[in-house]
This record gives structure tokens, sequence and C-alpha cells, in this order.
């Protein structure tokens, strides 16, 4: 596979930016871009690297869709999302029978490019590096970032080896994994708090920071996992994100991730997402939809609310149209809606008197900190009863209704008596 051109569909700051090094590295590379003055740039003048990872220029060949030819065993697709069908429909009668489709895209792209071409010409990538189209030719390269390929269906083969091989020319710690959507999924979550930031002109790192922001983001992280593990699939994290704390709820480690993307964020020179500056700088229709598409199709095929996703594409679709301003209002409308936490209460009779004081000691030093621990709770309080003094009450909050369901079915944690404080009052 890697002895064929490598056409890169689309040239904008992935296709661009990955092309570029590649070139450099020796490999032959065919740009398609329908962008006429941006092909003319290249054609001219080669392409350009800016930023802090890397500034070089190298001669580059570039054509428009219409000037396409021949049959290619290797087409990367590095088109905005909601190009992804129209792009694929144009690349198909250049693909080879045994070529395939790399989709180097945000999304889930790979869902629709298999339905055009088939899943055994599609192959699974997922990028995370920081990249900006600046003017015809020229491409901002920010940050380096992850950067992973895989089959569809997990397999090792001749060319997902040769494509890892070749990837690590462009960045040397790229993955090639046998679980490729896992990776997708997690794309998704994060590529929700990037979307969320664009609906104001913070950059991304101080939308992070912003601890009024945090719910929010809690929020729509939460929803797009929840519907990654009711597909089945297990989100796998990267530059600092942590999806399994989110999906738990469990708060230090959440906040702990917030904190490691912050500093990655705001080590970039690409300081906005790409959602803001089509939005603001760019004026012209986000993906935003298309990458959420497959998110709340498969939400309504498992019957899961996602009141923010929705909200979320609703609010990027005003901006679009002009009937609302980029603002910190839209995201104070937006984490309005975060999902409701569950809570579950346990309830203790004690009915000697003379146990309460002990009761009350251990259950405030030992158990109620391990229960937390143990349940994976956001919050957990306690109280006793005004009207029955025997009564103690024990409240821990949940993400949702399933996360305090698997803490209902977990093994019970230690119970008290009055004799040993190994063992506990009855709930």
């Amino acid at each position: 596979m890697t002895a064929e051109p490598v056409v890169i569909w689309g040239a904008g700051a992935i296709g661009g930016t990955i092309g570029a090094h590649l070139i450099r590295a020796g490999r032959e590379v065919l740009f398609v871009d329908l962008v006429a003055e941006h092909v003319a740039a290249i054609d001219a003048e080669g392409i350009r690297i800016e930023g802090p990872v890397a500034e070089f220029r190298v001669p580059a060949r570039a054509v428009t869709p219409d000037r396409m030819q021949g049959s290619h065993k290797l087409i990367l697709l590095a088109v905005k999302a909601h190009h992804t069908e129209a792009a694929t429909r144009a690349l198909a009668p250049f693909l080879a029978e045994d070529g395939a489709v790399v989709s180097c895209q945000n999304g889930l792209n790979e869902l629709v490019i298999a339905e055009l071409v088939g899943r055994p010409r599609t192959i699974g990538a997922f990028v995370n590096f920081g990249a900006d189209y600046q003017a015809p030719g020229r491409i901002l390269y920010g940050n380096r970032g992850a950067v992973v390929v895989g089959e569809l269906d997990g397999a090792r083969t001749p060319r997902i080896a040769a494509l890892h091989a070749m990837l690590r020319e462009f960045e040397p710690d790229a993955v090639l994994t046998d679980t490729i959507f896992g990776y997708l999924w997690g794309k998704a979550a994060y590529g929700g708090i990037l979307k969320a930031s664009a609906l104001t002109n913070d950059s991304i790192a101080d939308f992070i920071a912003d601890p009024a922001r945090r719910p929010l983001i809690r929020g729509i992280t939460r929803e797009i996992l929840r519907v990654a593990a009711a597909e089945g699939v297990a989100p796998i994290g990267f530059d600092g994100f942590d999806p399994p704390a989110f999906l738990a709820g469990d708060a230090a480690r959440i906040a702990a991730s917030l904190d490691r993307l912050e500093a990655y964020n705001r080590a970039s020179a690409k300081s906005h997402s790409g959602i803001w500056r089509d939005l603001a700088v760019r004026k012209r229709q986000t993906d935003v939809a298309a990458q959420l598409a497959p998110v709340r199709a498969a939400a309504r095929r498992h019957g899961i609310p996602t009141p923010m996703v929705d909200r979320l594409v609703a609010l990027i679709g005003d901006i679009q149209d002009g009937r609302r301003e980029i603002g910190g209002a839209l995201a104070d409308a937006l984490g309005s809606l975060r999902m409701s936490t569950t809570w579950l209460m346990v309830r203790a009779v004690i009915e000697d008197a003379a146990d309460i004081p002990r009761f009350d000691a251990w259950y405030a030093a030992e158990h109620l900190p391990d229960a937390k621990r143990g349940f994976g709770a956001l919050r957990a309080r306690r109280c006793w009863s005004r009207t029955d003094p025997r009564v103690h009450c024990a409240f821990y909050e949940f993400p949702d209704a399933a996360v305090a369901e698997a803490a209902m079915a977990s093994p019970p944690c230690p119970r008290w008596s009055p004799n040993s404080t190994a063992s506990g009052a009855a709930a």
C-alpha cells in the first residue's frame, strides 16, 4: 500500500498537515481540494506549515476533484463531517478495488464511508492534533496530539501495519489499535466540550478552566458516553481525557482530567476550536450537526435522552443562521439543561439509644467515606431524623439512575453492630 501515491482528499487543517509531513518524509502525495485558490497556491508555491511544532514549505501537487484521474489504493479523507457523503461519492470512482479510504476526520464518519464503498475498503482513524487553515497554501500546526489507526473489525492486516508505519512519519507516537471505535467515541465525548466552547468567545483552555462551565462539561460528556456504553463501546482516553471517570461520575478524577485538558490546550497555538473559527472567523456552516448525528441516532435507538446534545446542535444552528450571537449566555442556557443526578438513600434504625454515639462516630469517620468510594458516588451526606431520633439517613448522589442501580447491585459495605465496627446497622 505504501508504494502507491497517497491521495489526500481535503487539504485543509488535518489533510494539509499530514500531507506536508509525508512529502517531507519522501512520500509522493496528491492533494485534492474543492477550493480553487488553495489548489492553485499549493501547485504554484507548495504547501507551508507554520507554528510552534514545525515551520517548513514543501513542493506539492494539487488538483480540484474535476481534474482527478487514475485508480488509487490509498485515499486519506480529510474533509469536514458534513461533506463526507459528497466527498466519498466523488472519490469512489478513483478508489481501486483493493484500495481503502482512511477517515482522517472528526466524527464517526467511518459509518458513512463504509455504507458507500464497503467496510472492507474503509479504515478507521482518530486524530487530535491542533491545526487550522490560515490562507491558500498555509496551514497552522498548533500542537501535537493523538493519532490512531485501526481496521473497523480490529484485525491486524498488512495494510493497517503499513498505514501505521506511514503515519508515524508524521506523528512518531501514532498508535495502531484493535479498538478504533473506542477512540472515536472517546473523541466524540471530548468533542462535546470543544463544540460547547464554541458557544462563547473563550479559548478552549479558558472554557475548561472556568468553574462555572464544569457542570456543563460533565453533563454533555456524560450524555455522549452513556450512548457509547449502550452501543457496547468502551471509550478510550487520550491527551489527558479520561472517559471512564466522566462515565462513573468520579469527581476527583474528572477534576484531574479537566486540569490536564486545560494544560494541553493552553500549550497549543490553536487557541479555539475549529467550530468557533467556522462561526466567528470564516462565517460558514459548521459540521456540528453532522458530527453528532450518529450519536443522536444511536441514542434514539436505545431510548436514551440527549437534551444537552440536542440543544447544542440547535444553538450552533442558530448562530450559523444569524438568530443568535456567540456569547456566554448561550453556554449558560446549555448548562441549565444538564441531566439531573440520582440520589440513593440508605436508612438505618438504631434501636438502643446507648449505641447511637458509637454508630454516629463510626458512620462519619469510616463508613460514609468508604461507601462513597465503593459506590462511586459523586457526593455523600447524612443526617439523623428530626421526628425519630433512632433513624439515621445517608444520601449518595450518582450521575444517573443506571450508576445508582449498579451501586445497589454491588457487594455490600461492612455492616455495623454494637459489638464490632466491622459490621453494621440494618439498612
